[in-house]
């Protein structure tokens, strides 16, 4: 039986939700080992990659994506959000293209909106700034091309999110970003608010994260002391907030449903019945960033120079870069940013980015107890260290095929140079010098 909290519309302001979901699917490494380095072999297990998404597809984006049309075809005022990888869509293309369709599907309605984001789920922020904006752009442009929508409001990368990150996608043309309304940057302020950045017209969107994980992680832990979450019980919550607080953005993974939660234990009922009952209700509305950003003026500012994510308890980097593993991992890879964009080859390059989608460094967490349990939960090696190794171990190939591309283009140059001495009638190579 569902209960709520008697309301009458006089009283109260209308409140909107923001659901906004993050659907990302890396591609996982094959075991590399290191007599495979300079065998040409690739990098990647995409057997293991189809598997894993036709699963997912069965199990949790294909029913997540009918029950969310059903939904807003029978409640008109539904909104939602999705942020999709563009890894995710290229493997959508290639190994379950009735999720392309379910999302195009969805796309068709004018009721949901999908974010933009780094193409590979990406550190690049930290890299090099160009290498940044191109991926953003790259996604951009996949979006567009499978989708057939403009992203204006960007999700960065599991949420990470600074200033000086907010300031770049202001440049680029973004409306507004996301992040987490954690503690630590709003300072006794609520969550449940539209902020503005400190330096531009830029829309703050932050997560109630508090909510937000109670369906993601809490929703089946019958140890925790508010199991079971019912519909009731978590709407009851939501009218709880205080009128003023009229942005309550509700964002998790979307494998939550279906994957992460199974639906035996009964989260796309769960997931039906909450949106039905906020539909009914008139103290709540739906709503989407970029309907925020056309509607509302800026609101009071939000700044942090420190950088913060929604992953782990610490919600900063320490889930990618918080051990001498992620960070010489990380570096390995990053000191050949500059040799492999220079080489201009198309196949080094897609490799490389591949290689800088952060779950790779994620699976090498060295961190316990609850964080260590969902780092342990997505990765596909027993350990930390065979992560580590089996990661340097293809960094260390792509060095040496950099070093041979750099070479053959080097080799190329200095043959086209003889050849152009020659065709001029000197034919004597002594005028280009040695190698």
């Amino acid at each position: 039986m569902i209960y709520i909290m008697n309301y009458k519309a006089s009283n109260k302001s209308k409140q909107y939700l923001n659901l906004y979901f993050q659907v990302h699917q890396p591609r996982r490494l094959r075991r590399f080992q290191f007599f495979d380095i300079g065998s040409g072999i690739s990098y990647f297990d995409d057997s293991l990659n189809e598997n894993i998404l036709q699963r997912i597809a069965r199990d949790s984006y294909i029913p997540a994506n009918e029950l969310l049309l059903k939904l807003i075809r029978k409640y008109p005022s539904v909104r939602i959000t999705f942020s999709i990888s563009g890894i995710a869509l290229e493997q959508f293309q290639e190994y379950a293209p009735a999720v392309l369709d379910s999302f195009r599907n969805l796309a068709a309605t004018g009721k949901v909106e999908f974010l933009g984001e780094t193409y590979y789920h990406s550190l690049s922020f930290l890299t090099d700034k160009n290498e940044f904006i191109a991926q953003v752009g790259q996604h951009k442009q996949k979006i567009e091309e499978l989708i057939g929508i403009s992203p204006s409001v960007f999700r960065n990368t599991e949420l990470i999110y600074s200033d000086a990150i907010g300031s770049m996608m202001y440049d680029l043309g973004f409306k507004g970003i996301y992040l987490d309304g954690i503690e630590g940057i709003l300072k006794g302020r609520s969550p449940n608010k539209v902020y503005t950045h400190p330096d531009s017209d830029l829309m703050l969107f932050p997560r109630n994260y508090a909510l937000s994980d109670d369906i993601a992680f809490r929703y089946s832990d019958a140890n925790w002391n508010q199991w079971p979450l019912t519909p009731g019980k978590f709407v009851n919550w939501l009218q709880q907030i205080p009128a003023e607080q009229n942005y309550i953005g509700l964002g998790m993974d979307y494998e939550t449903f279906g994957e992460h939660q199974k639906a035996s234990g009964g989260i796309f009922k769960f997931l039906e019945q909450v949106i039905s009952i906020l539909a009914n209700l008139r103290q709540f509305g739906f709503i989407n960033p970029s309907e925020v950003v056309k509607r509302d003026s800026a609101g009071d500012t939000l700044s942090t120079s420190k950088i913060i994510s929604w992953a782990d308890q610490a919600r900063d980097l320490s889930a990618w870069l918080g051990n001498d593993l992620q960070r010489d991992a990380f570096d390995s890879l990053n000191k050949l940013h500059h040799d492999i964009i220079d080489t201009n080859n198309a196949d080094l390059i897609d490799d490389y980015r591949h290689l800088q989608t952060s779950d790779h460094f994620y699976y090498m967490s060295t961190k316990k107890s609850d964080d260590g349990n969902v780092h342990q939960y997505f990765s596909p090696y027993s350990s930390p260290y065979e992560a580590f190794m089996n990661y340097m171990n293809v960094v260390s190939d792509l060095e040496w095929r950099v070093k041979k591309e750099i070479e053959k283009q080097a080799l190329k140059f200095k043959t086209q140079q003889m050849e152009s001495l020659v065709t001029m009638g000197i034919n004597n190579p002594s005028l280009i010098g040695s190698s």
